[in-house]
């Protein structure tokens, strides 16, 4: 993958931003916002989805040390069922660029779509494959994420949270159709909809 060369905007105050979980059926869906130091760099960014658990506890660790700002933000469960997933995200990256300590001049947004924001943005599709900062954040997130579902676990066992972390996998599927629906599963996904209509209907 071609490495993304920004052209709008040449100074060092580009937050980089990216989301984990829009797919699952559980949680929140958690966006991180980051601004790297030109002057402090960080080997090894990449996407969190092909780095080892590993390597991104690591580099989780060390964004947040060297980054010039860093916040995590998210939309809960609540938000996305009245939302939808596309506009809960959407929000969850404003709160994100919000929680920044140090103000973004421009900003670069994992995919195809950009959420309002009070400076210039660009949306680059497989950006955290691409853009340093945007790996960053795909890091603070996904890890952010996955913690969340290992103690959601422990609040829910027999679901296998830890292990698939909310998606809709033949394991969690068989799940829920076992011990039904949680207060953090996502009613407005069609496999947990669906279970709960067929659940009305048996009344």
């Amino acid at each position: 993958m071609d490495k993304f060369e920004l052209q709008a905007y040449q100074g060092v105050l580009v937050a980089g931003v990216d989301e984990v979980g829009r797919g699952p059926l559980f949680g929140d869906v958690v966006t991180a916002a980051v601004i790297l130091d030109p002057n402090n760099p960080i080997d090894g960014l990449a996407d969190s989805k092909r780095l080892t658990e590993k390597r991104r506890e690591a580099l989780f660790e060390e964004v947040k040390a060297k980054a010039l700002s860093w916040s995590v933000a998210r939309a809960s469960v609540a938000e996305i069922d009245q939302l939808n997933i596309l506009h809960a995200t959407l929000l969850a990256m404003q709160r994100a660029v919000a929680g920044l300590s140090v103000a973004p001049e421009y900003v670069l947004i994992d995919g195809n779509r950009c959420p309002k924001l009070p400076c210039p943005s660009e949306a680059v599709v497989k950006g955290d494959a691409r853009v340093a900062a945007i790996s960053a954040a795909s890091i603070l997130a996904k890890v952010t994420r996955d913690r969340e579902l290992i103690d959601a676990d422990h609040l829910y066992p027999g679901y296998g949270l830890a292990k698939h972390k909310g998606y809709p996998t033949a394991l969690h599927l068989d799940a829920l159709a076992r011990l039904g629906v949680t207060p953090l599963h996502r009613r407005s996904f069609a496999p947990v909809r669906r279970l709960l209509e067929a659940k009305a209907g048996d009344i």
